[in-house]
């Protein structure tokens, strides 16, 4: 069931100069929503949003989620905190506070103005599953004193408290479950796979792989996860989520790898290393209820999907820069 009401709105995108949140802002903006992108720049770049500088309906502001915002706002989308190993691991401590205190200053926000808010949360909130495809209601298996558990329970713990919210203070909140994204402005160096993979092979440089390679994930193409993320926000007030988001089409690392040194035609070499703790063996969304509830499934196909990333790195930052 879809809210009816479609008017214009002033929403809130914390992360919106991010990958994914540049996407969402963009979306919004061309929906004819007033949107008031928030981002500190660690893991975002003004680049990323500078085409929309000149709408009227957008506004960019410097600003970092763990401290309070006083505006005006009708809808959050909560996507601030970054979420690649590298990143993330950088600032253990400072991750922790981004999702934890970012969920409390945004929900607080969201009760003093009545918003409806969304929160970007992650596969990671899964860990190393033992049930496989995931399903919302397995509660995961996660190392708590891990080197990811800084990510992973961050957004566990944000999730306990926007559903905390909800309980006590009547808040309409939203939870997303993230599964791989991919797509034009990842970040060259964020040490993910698809944008380490193409990066490497657009340089002619070894392909690294952690591990024997036969570890699984499912990448989602930004522009479907934009559609999901609206979709949910536009849900029925008492849908709640979490809802899984991602592409259920389950796809090995070395076959990645095999794939985009195809799609190149780079002569890079396939090189192993050992594979970070806590890596997770197989990660695949059940997405059986988001599309009984959002009527949505991704439809990019990876190899679409992959030569849409490689032409914006070929663009961005080009074949000589990559290699550096």
């Amino acid at each position: 069931m879809k809210d009816s009401d479609q008017l214009p709105r002033r929403i809130l995108v914390t992360g919106g100069a991010g990958f994914l949140g540049s996407h969402l802002c963009e979306r919004l903006i061309g929906q004819g929503h007033e949107v008031l992108c928030l981002d500190n720049y660690f893991t975002g770049s003004k680049q990323n949003v500078a085409h929309l500088l000149a709408r009227p309906n957008f506004e960019l502001v410097r600003h970092d989620v763990t401290f309070p915002l006083y505006v005006e706002v009708e809808q959050i989308y909560n996507l601030a905190c970054p979420a690649s190993p590298v990143h993330y691991q950088h600032d253990p401590v400072q991750t922790t506070k981004t999702s934890v205190h970012g969920a409390i200053n945004m929900l607080g926000l969201a009760k003093r103005t009545g918003a409806r808010i969304l929160q970007a949360s992650t596969s990671e909130v899964y860990g190393d599953p033992e049930v496989h495809p995931q399903t919302e209601d397995y509660w995961g298996r996660v190392n708590p004193v891990g080197l990811r558990a800084c990510y992973d329970e961050g957004k566990r713990c944000a999730e306990t408290l926007f559903f905390d919210y909800q309980r006590q203070h009547g808040l309409e909140i939203k939870v997303a479950r993230i599964f791989n994204t991919y797509g034009p402005r990842m970040h060259p160096n964020d040490g993910r796979v698809v944008s380490n993979f193409i990066v490497q092979a657009l340089a002619g440089k070894d392909i690294t792989i952690y591990g024997d390679g036969s570890q699984t994930r499912s990448f989602c193409y930004v522009d479907d996860l934009v559609d999901g993320l609206i979709g949910l926000m536009q849900t029925d007030s008492a849908i709640t989520g979490p809802v899984n988001l991602g592409n259920p089409d389950e796809c090995s690392i070395i076959e990645l790898a095999e794939r985009i040194v195809s799609l190149t035609g780079s002569g890079s070499k396939l090189v192993y290393r050992p594979l970070p703790a806590d890596d997770p063996v197989q990660r695949r969304p059940d997405i059986t209820l988001a599309g009984e509830l959002l009527d949505w499934s991704p439809a990019v196909q990876l190899e679409e999907g992959l030569a849409a990333t490689m032409d914006y790195f070929r663009a961005q930052v080009g074949l000589q820069e990559v290699g550096q």
